[in-house]
Order: structure tokens, then C-alpha cells, then sequence
């Protein structure tokens, strides 16, 4: 039994005319005919009684006729979704977002995925510092990561999505936090909360912005990500120097505020550019939305 003459049963017993069922799909009539004899031969069972006036379906006829639909519209819906998946309408994107990114970017993602991908099921992996993206980018468990650059190594294509101030967090009753600005100069004395000692480009940029200052900032605390972070400076273990992003995670006891002096990190969206997926373009195109994106080109990177 082949698909063929599921379709060619539905056909008929759908007309009731093997004439007008061998027009529809296009087929000799005597070899329509031919091959529901095959099927009921097969099947060892009538599905169609046919006089020399007209044709009709038997009881058992009709069981088949709804099991044969069932199947060939599985059939189809099989061949669709795997369409779909090839074209990069369906399937499951993971994306990689640093630190603040998710609270500042991936409500925006999240819901510009949905409108145009809705087929497109998301998996979030949050807090993942650049160095931990790019390697996971390489060895496929990402597909695209929402990191900050610089990142190492020719082979991920890049984005940039944003250029990001970096703001001061000081607890509440900081004597800088009546200050509606702050310079870098006023931090030399002050105790700093960061992030882990591992490569981090929030890290590199308000070491950079202190040096520029004329000072080595006092390292004291290590916080894994932004909210550990913010609750020590609450807690009064010292300040933080974090993306602008961070204001979006308000805490009690945490004052944020500009920072003269200080330097900027970027934003951008990256992905591997061998490794990449039919579900990269797909994704990439539906953020240029919120951002004009490209699609990845070989031997580039933006």
C-alpha cells in the first residue's frame, strides 16, 4: 500500500465517479481503477460497490475513508512543519543575553518573536558573560547571543545593537547619592563591588575609565551577576560602576546616577557563522523590528 492510493481512494469515494476522481488528480481512468482494485486486493475488502450507474462507498469503504484522511492529513502537516523548520519558521532558538541585557532587551525580543515568528518557541539563557556566549556559540548549545564586544576570534559575525553608558550604584545613603552627577575622580577613595575576576567587558571598561581618572579602583566584592551586585552596594560594601541597563532592576537602598568620565560598552547580537541555522536569518530578520539587522555573510563581521 502506497500513499498513492490512499489519495486516489479519497478521491473517488469523495465524488463517488471515477471519472470526475481521475480528472481530479489527473490520472487515466483505467488506471485509477486499476489501482483501487489494487487496494481492496490488498485490504481483501469492497470499499466502493460500483454499478454500471453509479459508484458507492460501503460501510467498510467509509472506516477507510476516515482512517486514509487521517493519514494523509499527518502527512501533510508533517511536510509542512519540516518546511517550515528548513525555512526557519519553526524550531527552537536559544538565545544567550549578558548580564542587564535581559531585563532591558528581552521583553522586546521575546515579543517581537512572537508576532513574527509565533511558531518559533524561545529558550533564555540569562546572565552569561561574552566569554561564556562565544564558547557556547562554538560548540552549538546557542544560536545567538546578546553580548557585549569586543569578543575574540573570526568566526562570529556580529551586530551591534546599542551603545550603553555606565551609570554609578551607591546605597542610599552614600554621600554621592545627593549628587545628580558623578565624576569618576570622586570614586579614587571608595570601595568597589564587581564583577567576577573572569573576563568581563563591564569589568575592562571601568577599569579603563578609572585609569583615566588616575586611579586603580579598590576592588573588595565580587558579585556573579547585576543583582547580587546591586544588593551588596545596598547592603554598603561599596559602589558599583554597571551598564545604564541596570536602572532597569530597581532595589531598595540603591541610588543610581550619571557618571561623568566614565566610558561606554556596546550591545550586539552575535552568531556563529558556519554553525548558524536556518532559524538564525529567520530570527535576525524578525528583531530588525527593533533593531536593522542583517543576515549573517561569510567572512564578515559588523
Amino acid at each position: 500500500m502506497e500513499l498513492r492510493h490512499l489519495r486516489y481512494f479519497a478521491a473517488v469515494a469523495e465524488t463517488c465517479h471515477f471519472g470526475r476522481a481521475a480528472e481530479r488528480l489527473h490520472l487515466a481512468q483505467p488506471a485509477l481503477s486499476h489501482a483501487i482494485r489494487q487496494l481492496e486486493d490488498e485490504l481483501g475488502v469492497a470499499l466502493l460497490s460500483r454499478t454500471t450507474r453509479q459508484v458507492q462507498v460501503t460501510p467498510a469503504g467509509r472506516f477507510f475513508l476516515a482512517e486514509a484522511q487521517r493519514i494523509l492529513d499527518a502527512v501533510e502537516a508533517g511536510a509542512r512543519g519540516a518546511r517550515r523548520i528548513a525555512d526557519g519558521r519553526r524550531g527552537l532558538a536559544r538565545i544567550g543575553f549578558t548580564g542587564t541585557a535581559a531585563l532591558s532587551h528581552l521583553p522586546q525580543v521575546a515579543r517581537a518573536l512572537q508576532h513574527r515568528l509565533p511558531e518559533v518557541e524561545l529558550e533564555v539563557h540569562a546572565d552569561l558573560l561574552t566569554g561564556e556566549q562565544c564558547e557556547r556559540l562554538r560548540t552549538g548549545t546557542l544560536d545567538i547571543g546578546v553580548l557585549r564586544p569586543p569578543v575574540t576570534g573570526g568566526d562570529l559575525d556580529l551586530h551591534v545593537i546599542e551603545t550603553e553608558p555606565l551609570v554609578l550604584a551607591v546605597p542610599a545613603d552614600h554621600r554621592l547619592a545627593v549628587e545628580p552627577v558623578v565624576s569618576m575622580t570622586d570614586l579614587r577613595a571608595e570601595a568597589f563591588v564587581t564583577y567576577p575576576a573572569s573576563y568581563s567587558v563591564v569589568n575592562e571598561a571601568v577599569l579603563r575609565s578609572c585609569r583615566d581618572a588616575g586611579f586603580t579602583p579598590q576592588r573588595e566584592h565580587e558579585a556573579a551577576g547585576t543583582a547580587v551586585l546591586l544588593a551588596l552596594v545596598a547592603g554598603g560594601l561599596g559602589v558599583g560602576v554597571v551598564p545604564a541597563s541596570a536602572r532597569a532592576l530597581p532595589l531598595a537602598g540603591v541610588v543610581f546616577r550619571d557618571l561623568a568620565g566614565a566610558a561606554t560598552v556596546q550591545l550586539a547580537l552575535a552568531w556563529h557563522r558556519d554553525r548558524a541555522s536556518a532559524l538564525v536569518p529567520a530570527v535576525l530578520d524578525a528583531l530588525g523590528e527593533l533593531f536593522p539587522v542583517e543576515v549573517p555573510v561569510s567572512g564578515r563581521t559588523r
